[in-house]
């Protein structure tokens, strides 16, 4: 396992400070010492991306593919070794780890099959019409192009799908980009292991050295330092609002302002229409708020509803479901702090009704469950109740009518979700209530729960702010490789000198817009 900063095909250990995992169960300190990155480690890692993207952005999609399937094939050839160090970095069981990386490799593979067909470069040609008066019009053909280096910020939650090799990485190396990662301090040994398969993958099929790189340190020293680097042309992140906000701001005041693709999470409002308050829901939002302790930007962590015995019987109902669950391990001692205090400070709301808190044994790093409620006119003088809580934690809303319903939903921020439980008939009748939903997500869901993303091209994982700092895109899916590229055109040029994409013969035999008519010839 390496435990130096990778910088395309070389490592690097100027660093004399370390970041090191701990198995957050039990508070072990775990092997390795991963050497921070210094400032001369980060200009380093920049600028041999930028002399990668100038090859790099012009390899073909084939060759892409072939690269992205070989990162696929080097992260199983890991095996249990990669699940292990994972598992014992987060806390999280086997069986979700598997499944996170074939998930990982999954995306890969998608994006691989995605490049190697080159439809998604929107390939649009108009041809020039020389007799046209009273002015001539010249011939004009965009397609998408590569944006530069990108960083990717590793997420907590996902030490897989959402980090070294997850989907903000695909997606970039996908579009034709070098990809330079800010490790993730939870799970320093998975990242090095991922960061080691990606390196080997990328000689193995001839891409140039400096299209990938990993450094481990501080958000302020790497981090910062990364957005603020003139070479740097792009940037997705996963996390919290607080250290999201941070960056983007620096990505926006920069000499040359770069986007920046923030997901900061949200709390994910259901609707509970009336014949929703039954059993069966109680089950299933009770998986769904304690699942992986509750540590998902998907987290449902705010019920609607309209008030009533059966909407207080059902609390009772969905509290004692809840109580049931044991605490599960929170990834770092930093998030469990951060979810009691916020809960502390929620529950301390004299509004506030606790209907039911899961205690935890002192020093065991586990989260309890935590389930309050409020009426709807508390909830809207108090805008601070709406904030996310980050673990097993949720409000359930006691709106007096659908007036009121649709006042909460007016009130809060974007979200990534929202969610509408009940019959077809019910959604009829509360039509407002869910045009005003749709106003404020990226993604609405019918009779399910919020958590559970699945990786396609018609998935959207973004929605308005603060939910992400561009509604425009998705962090999920096919779709996310639009955040890392730009459309160019050419006009005017000689046929043989245009991209394959562009040229008359179409050589590449994919789906054009030629002349407003869409065709393969």
């Amino acid at each position: 396992m390496i435990e130096a900063n990778i910088i395309g095909f070389s490592t690097s250990a100027e660093g004399v400070s370390y970041t090191q995992g701990f198995n957050p169960s039990t508070g072990e300190a775990l092997d390795g010492n991963f050497h921070r990155a210094t400032p001369n480690e980060v200009n380093r890692a920049v600028d041999q991306a930028g002399i990668a993207y100038n090859i790099y952005g012009k390899v073909s999609g084939k060759e892409k593919a072939v690269f992205l399937n070989a990162i696929a094939d080097e992260i199983e050839n890991l095996g249990d070794e990669l699940i292990e160090r994972c598992c014992t970095e987060s806390g999280l069981p086997k069986v979700r780890i598997q499944g996170e990386r074939a998930r990982t490799t999954g995306q890969l593979r998608m994006f691989a099959t995605l490049v190697a067909e080159g439809s998604w470069l929107e390939a649009v040609i108009d041809t020039s019409q020389p007799d046209r008066a009273p002015v001539p019009k010249p011939d004009i053909r965009r397609m998408l192009v590569p944006i530069g280096p990108v960083v990717v910020f590793a997420a907590s939650n996902f030490p897989l799908a959402f980090s070294t090799a997850g989907g903000d990485t695909a997606s970039a190396l996908a579009g034709g980009n070098p990809v330079i990662i800010k490790a993730h301090g939870a799970h320093p040994g998975t990242s090095a292991l991922v960061g080691s398969a990606i390196v080997k993958a990328a000689q193995n099929t001839g891409m140039p050295d400096g299209v990938f790189s990993l450094l481990h340190g501080s958000g302020k020293v790497v981090g910062q330092g990364l957005i603020n680097h003139p070479g740097v042309k792009a940037a997705g992140f996963t996390g919290s609002q607080t250290a999201g906000r941070i960056l983007y701001d620096i990505a926006k005041q920069r000499p040359e302002p770069i986007p920046f693709f923030a997901e900061m999470g949200s709390v994910n409002p259901v609707i509970l229409f009336p014949s929703a308050l039954n059993s069966n829901t109680v089950q299933m939002l009770t998986d769904s708020i304690t699942m992986g302790a509750g540590q998902f930007c998907t987290n449902p962590g705010l019920l609607l509803s309209i008030k009533g015995v059966n909407l207080d019987q059902f609390i009772i109902e969905l509290g004692e479901s809840l109580s049931q669950v044991s605490p599960g391990v929170m990834l770092t001692e930093k998030i469990l702090k951060t979810y009691n205090s916020d809960a502390a400070t929620a529950t301390s709301n004299k509004e506030v009704t606790v209907e039911t808190i899961v205690q935890s044994e002192n020093k065991s790093n586990r989260g309890g469950a935590i389930l309050v409620s409020v009426s709807g006119e508390s909830f809207i003088n108090n805008p601070d109740l709406a904030i996310e809580i980050f673990g097993p934690y949720s409000m359930v809303v006691k709106c007096e009518d659908k007036n009121q319903l649709i006042e909460v939903i007016s009130n809060l921020d974007g979200q990534l979700t929202g969610s509408v439980l009940g019959t077809p008939d019910e959604s009829i009748n509360f039509s407002k209530v869910i045009d005003r939903l749709e106003k404020k997500v990226g993604r609405l869901i019918f009779n399910g729960v919020p958590t559970g993303v699945e990786v396609c091209s018609s998935m959207q994982h973004g929605g308005p702010y603060p939910a992400a700092t561009d509604v425009r895109f998705s962090s999920v899916g096919t779709m996310s490789i639009k955040r890392f590229v730009r459309p160019v055109a050419y006009q005017s040029w000689p046929d043989n000198q245009l991209p394959d994409e562009l040229k008359d013969d179409n050589p590449l035999k994919i789906w054009r817009l030629v002349n407003s008519e869409l065709t393969k010839i």
